[in-house]
């Protein structure tokens, strides 16, 4: 009877779990200039459970231990397109044995990973045998989709970000883990987690300039860190004459430089390269000639007392009346969450063991140490539980 009640616990978890899994969108969401709080919501803004984690007096130890399996089972489906092809099968959806000759896997664990994606609720089954996608997964888990963001997933979360979890026990007695940059020097871990991080930031930047963001008359703008360099194409495109800097660590420029050549010739002129590890006490830019620096889930990847001398170099880069915008995973600065932020705040940690937790709290506090008037940060909530934007303003 135990084991009976800890296996429907154990569904229920992961039931829950891939709920939150589907939270999660890599996109690198920045604001220039003006800040409108209400704005910050992706234009493809997925409104799944996010109190899972907070609902009861005490923590649902299943729910936390057997969460895995229900990512492991996402991910393996994305691997094998399993959701595509349920969805060439139309309205009527397809029976296993049609699911199993889809993949190319004959066999019978194929149908387990569709009940395990059943129980989870990714996909539906019919009393006749017939799978069909839930709502949710055939919105964003169908790479027709133009709310797709299952390479995301597929690539960033289940082959690189899962396996490196499995290190935190090692990181957390030792304190060794690799940084960024001597992870992303492997070139192929550099493509994928920069191609994979592209298409969200992308939609992100786009309903951002398209909704919420006053862009105003700004003619430069640094993007440190900016990966694919997806905000500049975005930014430089809805903005005449703007030019955009990307600060990049040698393998993601050139990733960067390729997804590039997919812009437009007016955008691909207005938009550079030039690689740096931010970590660089000195930048390869003139003082004063920037409206706008942009650091995008870089102060919680770099070791901690990398943090202010970055604040300090936004600073010296910014002309009078220029904005710095810190946009990361964030908790509250009660400490006490939300769960997804703080989470993903410790994942960080084994890429960044030297690194820290952050909170607006504790960017506000740098960025007043590094020259901003502090009493005038502005703090915005952005993708709901997990980041925050703080805007810092040079006088």
């Amino acid at each position: 009877m135990a084991s009976l009640a800890a296996a429907r616990t154990a569904v229920a978890a992961a039931r829950r779990l891939t709920r939150l899994a589907g939270t999660h969108c890599t996109t690198a969401t920045r604001s220039p200039l003006r800040v409108q709080p209400s704005a910050f919501a992706p234009a493809a803004a997925r409104h799944f459970s996010r109190t899972s984690w907070e609902e009861g007096d005490d923590v649902d130890l299943d729910s936390v231990a057997y969460g895995f399996m229900a990512s492991q089972a996402l991910f393996s489906a994305l691997e094998l397109n399993l959701f595509d092809k349920i969805a060439a099968g139309g309205e009527k959806g397809c029976q296993a044995q049609e699911i199993w000759e889809a993949v190319g896997i004959k066999a019978p664990r194929v149908t387990t990973l569709l009940t395990a994606l059943t129980a989870v609720k990714c996909l539906r089954r019919s009393s006749d045998g017939y799978y069909t996608l839930s709502p949710n997964t055939a919105r964003f888990m169908v790479s027709s989709s133009k709310n797709y963001y299952g390479d995301y997933l597929q690539y960033q979360i289940g082959r690189q970000f899962y396996h490196r979890m499995g290190a935190l026990p090692d990181v957390m007695t030792t304190g060794k883990a690799p940084s960024y940059a001597s992870w992303f020097s492997d070139p192929e871990v550099a493509k994928t987690y920069t191609q994979a991080q592209h298409n969200g930031s992308m939609a992100t930047a786009k309903y951002l300039v398209k909704k919420k963001l006053e862009l105003g008359g700004i003619t430069d703008m640094l993007d440190v860190g900016g990966g694919s360099g997806a905000f500049s194409y975005v930014f430089t495109d809805a903005t005449p004459g703007l030019k955009s800097t990307v600060l990049e660590l040698p393998e993601v420029c050139r990733t960067g430089e390729s997804i590039k050549t997919q812009q437009s010739q007016d955008v691909q002129d207005r938009v550079r390269f030039v690689e740096l590890d931010a970590t660089s006490p000195d930048w390869p830019v003139s003082d004063a000639s920037f409206d706008i620096v942009l650091m995008s889930y870089i102060s919680g990847s770099v070791p901690e007392g990398v943090i202010l001398p970055l604040y300090k170099n936004a600073f010296k880069a910014l002309r009078p009346g220029g904005r710095l915008l810190v946009h990361d995973f964030m908790v509250d600065d009660s400490l006490a969450g939300p769960a997804l932020g703080a989470l993903w705040g410790l994942q960080h940690v084994t890429v960044n063991a030297s690194g820290l937790g952050l909170c607006p709290a504790e960017i506000i506090s740098r960025m007043s140490l590094a020259g901003f008037d502090g009493s005038k940060c502005e703090t915005v909530e952005m993708i709901h539980g997990m980041t925050k934007l703080i805007v810092a303003h040079k006088s």
